[in-house]
Order: structure tokens, then sequence, then C-alpha cells
């Protein structure tokens, strides 16, 4: 297995940095790098500025408008992303629905929907979540019933993302309640702005509106919005969890939290001399930075294995877990880096025109809201708790 870049691999390196310097907003990069709150608009110029060099939808084929990539090409993509303060791409269009509708849908909902994401014209959010079903995706209770033309849809999804900015959502419905759960579940394509649809804000611990409750109540959506068979719905649910672990190891957005981490423990001081300095705290630095190149390596084994035609198994379980506990402990080095000056709220200093006096360095705002934020990254995409239980029986068969 080569798990070196060759040639024509540095040379695409060099010409994603050439893009990155031109076509990248530099006050969306200041924002990304100051760890400051993204406006919609932000991520739609971010969106529209990868959609006009063609590099939106990497993961698509080139016949819908996709780059054709290989995954070694996507992973030195996001590389240089994280590194030069690209935003993340929002997931839910681009890398979610779209693979689901491009594999499952008719050739008329290819046609409508996937130039409506390339462009923004459409911003999606997932209808997955449900309050009390946990990790148990198959539980969904909310349910749509045929009605002529239409399916009329009534119940609850919760923990959705960025659902404020969204004017389409993808759900998973019970359209069947006699069968054995994974059987009765279909997948549907609603308009958030059909009447009966109603989105409430949820204020995370970090004081920012990122999730949302949405309600539905006697939806009527029409039966062309149907992706795939009735009641197959599991098949098309399990196909865009795939899409969703996809690069969940965030190995480069790991490295430029380190590379930032680094940098603050220069700035801050302990006893008269930069942190970076103090034996402790250099020996937990060296530690996360250890388990990060053992990350990288494993995560380049696995895009060698991809490229050379295999298929992700378990060990995308072992990149999910170890990437998040990773980020995890960047953010909680950083929080204690700064330390008493990352206990202040200052939610306004996250936002755009703040012109105050911050208290302490002007890094320290966003650093314990950054902290509680990355605590949900062990629960979504498949809790870490089932990705261990993932590992332990197809790895080690236990």
């Amino acid at each position: 297995m080569d798990i070196t870049y060759t040639a024509e691999e540095q040379a695409f390196r060099a010409e994603v940095r050439d893009f990155l310097r031109d076509g990248l907003p530099g006050d969306i990069s200041d924002k990304v790098r100051g760890g400051r709150r993204l406006t919609r608009d932000d991520h739609l110029r971010w969106h529209a500025a990868l959609n006009a060099r063609g590099w939106l939808a990497v993961h698509w084929p080139k016949e819908h408008g996709g780059t054709g990539w290989g995954p070694v090409r996507r992973h030195i993509f996001d590389e240089e992303c994280a590194a030069a303060g690209a935003p993340q791409i929002i997931p839910f269009g681009v890398n979610m629905v779209a693979p689901v509708i491009i594999k499952f849908g008719t050739e008329e909902q290819k046609r409508h929907y996937l130039p409506r994401i390339l462009d923004g014209t459409d911003w999606w959010c997932q209808g997955y979540s449900e309050p009390g079903a946990g990790s148990d995706l198959a539980s969904v209770k909310t349910r749509a019933v045929r009605d002529g033309d239409h399916y009329v849809v009534n119940g609850q999804k919760t923990w959705t993302t960025l659902g404020q900015h969204a004017n389409m959502i993808f759900c998973l419905v019970r359209t069947d309640a006699s069968v054995k759960p994974q059987e009765g579940i279909s997948f549907l394509l609603i308009d958030m702005d059909a009447p009966g649809v109603t989105v409430r804000p949820i204020v995370t611990l970090d004081g920012e509106h990122e999730v949302n409750e949405v309600f539905l109540d006697e939806v009527r959506v029409p039966v062309e919005n149907l992706v795939g068979q009735e009641n197959k719905g599991w098949t098309c649910a399990k196909y865009l969890l795939t899409y969703e672990r996809t690069g969940i190891a965030g190995v480069g957005m790991a490295k430029a939290a380190l590379r930032h981490l680094k940098a603050v423990a220069r700035r801050q001081e302990r006893c008269g001399r930069p942190l970076i300095e103090d034996p402790i705290f250099r020996r937990r630095l060296a530690e996360v930075e250890i388990d990060l190149m053992a990350l990288e390596m494993t995560n380049l084994r696995v895009v060698a294995a991809v490229q050379g035609g295999g298929v992700p198994g378990a060990e995308s379980s072992i990149l999910k877990v170890r990437g998040t506990e990773i980020r995890q402990a960047i953010t909680d080095l950083l929080r204690r880096a700064a330390g008493p000056y990352a206990l202040p709220f200052q939610h306004e200093a996250l936002g755009s025109g703040f012109n105050e006096e911050p208290v302490g360095p002007d890094y320290a705002a966003p650093l314990a809201p950054q902290y509680f934020n990355r605590r949900k990254l062990s629960i979504y995409g498949g809790s870490n708790e089932i990705q261990k239980n993932i590992v332990a029986k197809m790895i080690l068969g236990l």
C-alpha cells in the first residue's frame, strides 16, 4: 500500500492552494481563523466561489456537475481548505441529500434539485433525529399517510442544524407501522415553506442558535417528492450516512486547530515564561500531536485502500472515534491555555462589528463556546459508543 503523494497529486495540492489564495474571501477566512460567527451570506458566498471553480460537489460524478475526484484528491482538498481558514461546506445539500438523489432519485428529481443545490437556490437541512429516539434511527415516529397524490405528514424532528436558513428538508417518515421498524420507513423531500411546517430555535450551551426543532402538522407533500420506493427509505438512510461520515475524522481541521493551539501557547505566559515552554503543558501538547499523527497515518491508509478499489469498513468507525476525541482534546487545551480569560461569556464578540475592548487577548472569547460546541462531535454521525460497538464486533470479533 503506497501512502505517499505522487507528483500529480502534489501538483494538484499546489493548484488548490493557488485557488484558495485568490478565491477564498479574506473576510470569511478571518472569521474562521478568529472563531467568529459565520452568517448565511458567508456560507453562500463561499459555496458560490467553489461552484464557479467547479469544486463545490467534490463527491458527485462529473455528469451531474461534480468534480469526479478520487478519495486522495478529496483528502488533499479538505486539508488545504482547513489550512487556509475556509469554512466547512454546509453538507446537507451537497454531500448528503444529493448523493441519495443521484443514486435513488428519478430523472426529474435529478434535473430539478441538483442544479438548485449547486447554485444555492435550495438550502437543505436534515430531518432524521426525533425526540426520544436517541441513537435508534429506525424508531422514527413521524408519520406519512398517503392521500391521493400527496402524503400527509405529522411529527417532530429535532437537532435540525441550520434549519432556520433552510427552504428544504429531507425526512425519514414512517409509512407502515405494521412491519419491523426498518421496513416501514420512506425518504421524503419536504418544502419548508409548506403550510404546517414550524421551526423553533434551540439555543445551545455555547449561546448559539445552530440547531432547531421542526414540527410537521398535517403537511401535504406531493408523491413525486418520494425518493426511491415507499417503505424502502432505510436503504436511502444508510446510504446517506456513509456520506455523513465521510471525512468525519477531520484531520485537516484538527491540524489547523493544533497550529492555533501552539500559537496561543506561545503568547500565553506561565511563571514569566511562554506557556509552550511549561513541561506539563508541553507533555499534553505532545500527546495530542502524536495521537493526531497516528490518526493521519490511519486516515491515509484508508484513503489509499479506497483509491485502490477497496471499501472503507470498520476503520471508518476508528477514524470517527479518534478524530472526534482529538478535536475535543485540542479545544480543551485551548480553553486551559487561556485560563480565566476563556471564562467571560462575550456572545457579542463572536459577531461582526464588535469594536469593544475584549476581555483578555483577542483569541480568548471563542474558546469556551468552541469547547462546549465540540462536545457534540462524539454524538452526531453515529455516537462514539455505537462506533465502538462496530469496532468490537467487526474488527475484534467480540
